[in-house]
């Protein structure tokens, strides 16, 4: 099985009472989302979200008694497993997605790696977009006090704002500002229990050839947009909150893969804990086009490669969202285990 016969699982996420559920409601009555098979995980003895999704169809599976991220790991792998036979066989429509809405305080690192690491759902799957759903009312307050809702900003490839029609333009602003702080280069989709989400704009992901040059046009255009800067103490830093930092490594000069795999390998063995996020493009010696890598906390997904320079110009751009890391300690240690010439002012 090829990469182009894998089918995605994407994750939908979000702290407790953000509306995961009811934003999986209103994606599965789209018509282009019918063929979605729909994993669910519940926290508690009584399992109550699938209920909300008003149809319990033969192709919505319902996990419960244990959160994804920690104690039920094995359940979610028998469901996608199972999900695919009965496909497979005929028993159920086939499905094109799967899509894994995770308990509120799941961290969906876990679940990420369930996906990359076991073998037999290598085969069948790959890793979609990270869907997190932050509400309008108690997003901030929930980011700044539980590890949990952080975690699923930081890891995000969309961040949806929810219930923005019950708060007002300053604190949907405040709240966006506040997500753009931890999770740069994710794209921030505002929506109220009137709007219709667009399906293209939340799961095509990078897997999809069409939509890659894109999607990571996108990541670059967050990195230029924004003052990449690491800034002096005192300072206001827009790429920060609280101990929460995004900031981009780069270098023109081609990496050596073997050399800079070593490097990557060592900080995530030294601090993935702190490192939340990494995505971004690398300039590779011997490699004409630009190699896609992206990972989550600790686990890094296979690269992929790009037909042409979205900017027509060969340059490594890493971003990296880490909480309490040095930026320049990092660029340091990249620039010289990688044995580069200092990027100065650009890359700082």
């Amino acid at each position: 099985m090829n990469g182009g016969d894998k089918l995605s699982v994407h994750v939908l996420t979000g702290f407790l009472g953000a509306g995961k559920t009811s934003l999986l409601r209103r994606l599965l009555a789209l018509p282009a989302l019918g063929d979605t098979a729909v994993v669910i995980n519940e926290f508690g003895e009584v399992g109550l979200d699938h209920l909300l999704l008003e149809a319990v169809d033969e192709d919505i599976v319902l996990l419960k008694s244990g959160c994804v991220c920690c104690t039920v790991r094995g359940d979610l792998k028998n469901a996608l497993v199972t999900l695919m036979e009965r496909r497979r066989s005929g028993e159920i429509p086939a499905f094109a997605r799967i899509v894994v809405e995770t308990t509120g305080i799941a961290d969906p690192a876990p679940i990420v790696a369930t996906l990359t690491a076991d073998p037999m759902l290598r085969h069948h799957f790959r890793v979609g977009n990270i869907v997190t759903v932050v509400d309008v009312p108690n997003g901030l307050s929930n980011i700044d006090a539980y590890p949990e809702s952080l975690r699923q900003v930081a890891a995000a490839d969309r961040l949806v704002v929810s219930k923005a029609d019950l708060a007002d333009t300053e604190e949907i602003a405040a709240l966006e500002a506040g997500l753009r702080a931890v999770n740069p280069t994710a794209t921030l989709v505002a929506l109220d229990e009137h709007a219709v989400p667009d399906p293209e704009r939340l799961l095509a992901d990078l897997h999809d050839e069409t939509a890659r040059p894109a999607e990571v046009a996108r990541w670059l255009d967050a990195v230029a947009s924004t003052r990449w800067r690491f800034h002096a103490h005192g300072t206001h830093d827009v790429n920060a909150h609280r101990d929460i930092r995004a900031f981009v490594l780069r270098n023109a000069q081609p990496l050596a893969w073997p050399r800079f795999a070593l490097w990557l390998s060592m900080l995530l063995n030294r601090h993935g804990a702190a490192i939340l996020r990494l995505k971004g493009l690398l300039a590779l010696e011997g490699v004409e086009g630009p190699v896609v890598i992206q990972g989550v906390q600790h686990i890094v997904h296979a690269p992929l490669h790009l037909k042409a320079w979205p900017r027509g110009v060969p340059l490594t751009e890493i971003v990296v969202i880490a909480r309490g890391l040095d930026p320049t300690l990092v660029q340091r240690s990249f620039e010289a285990f990688n044995r580069l010439r200092p990027a100065g002012d650009a890359a700082a």
